[in-house]
């Protein structure tokens, strides 16, 4: 495939990220944009220079033309929509969260591969050149045996509406504590032996912030924070056996600082050149249609799960159900 022809499902902020994204990329075309009302779709299309404006997610998901539809509503719609684009056999890149819970997951993939079409997680960090850098310094033993993850990622962002409306899939887990999830992922893998986590609430019931302690059978440790109501350096930090590595941005790596047992820095890698970073997931989704395959290696299916059953638990040890739970 010379290009792969992409349509946007939903046109809030994130999806003009895309937009802008697709238009400085020689392997993509952005193609149609969908959203609930023509008009909406229309000034979307007409900022940013889309061939096709469509009124409604069914008539975006019947064009032909499509070979592949980001999806970017708010994550309480995602399993309606992912379903809705399959059955219509259209190929799926679905923003994170990817479901409220792993049942909607578990569905959505299970659908996917009885139609044998692409469905695959956008969390982004998975696919960006800078995931496998971080591996690659853990795997060389610079800092020893990693035993101790910390990870934050908080944002002023409580006035946010969506984020605070249970029914939407708001609170901080599913928006911005997947991100601290997948960073103690990324270095202790998922053989957990125990997860404890408390959350403060806001007066809407989701939660505002939250701490997550996960232990692992060697005898790890990972120590995650998500917050909708403070700022936070966004770092994560993997302390070893024989020193420590800083990672700044966990929620677009910028750069790995790695200090030996005596502090001093002893590397420094930063992040190659993008475009937004939004890209790499793209061009991971154009090799898999060229391919043959139905997910992505960088985030396969099994880890969506995974991650899906993680904030399932955890919410279980809240007590917070989203009201499509019930």
């Amino acid at each position: 495939m010379e290009k792969i022809r992409v349509g946007l499902l939903g046109a809030g902020n994130i999806s003009g990220v895309m937009a802008e994204t697709l238009q400085q990329m020689k392997e993509a075309e952005l193609y149609a944009i969908a959203s609930r009302t023509l008009a909406k779709a229309k000034d979307f299309a007409a900022e940013y220079g889309v061939k096709q404006a469509y009124g409604s997610y069914e008539e975006l998901a019947e064009d032909e033309q499509v070979d592949l539809v980001y999806v970017a509503t708010p994550m309480s719609e995602h399993y309606e929509n992912v379903k809705m684009l399959l059955e219509h056999g259209k190929n799926v890149l679905c923003e994170k969260s990817f479901a409220l819970n792993e049942e909607q997951a578990e569905e959505m993939l299970a659908l996917a591969k009885e139609k044998n079409l692409l469905l695959t997680e956008a969390i982004w960090v998975r696919y960006m050149p800078m995931w496998k850098t971080i591996r690659q310094v853990l795997d060389s033993g610079i800092i020893g045996k990693p035993m101790t993850v910390t990870a934050n990622l908080c944002y002023l962002i409580d006035k946010v509406p969506r984020l605070m409306k249970p029914e939407l899939g708001g609170g901080a887990l599913l928006d911005v504590g997947v991100y601290v999830m997948n960073f103690a992922s990324l270095v202790f893998g998922n053989d957990i032996q125990s997860i404890t986590s408390t959350a403060v609430m806001t007066e809407s019931g989701v939660d505002a912030q939250n701490s997550i302690t996960l232990t692992y059978p060697g005898g790890e440790m990972a120590i995650l924070n998500s917050s909708l109501r403070v700022l936070s350096d966004r770092q994560g930090i993997i302390y070893g056996t024989g020193g420590f590595a800083v990672v700044e941005n966990i929620n677009n790596f910028e750069s790995i600082t790695v200090y030996n047992e005596n502090r001093e820095v002893k590397a420094v890698y930063e992040r190659p050149k993008q475009i937004s970073g939004y890209e790499y997931e793209v061009l991971a989704c154009k090799e898999a249609l060229e391919k043959g395959w139905t997910e992505c290696p960088d985030m396969p299916h099994e880890e969506t799960l995974e991650l899906m059953r993680q904030m399932d638990s955890v919410r279980k040890q809240w007590g917070f159900r989203y009201p499509q739970e019930a």
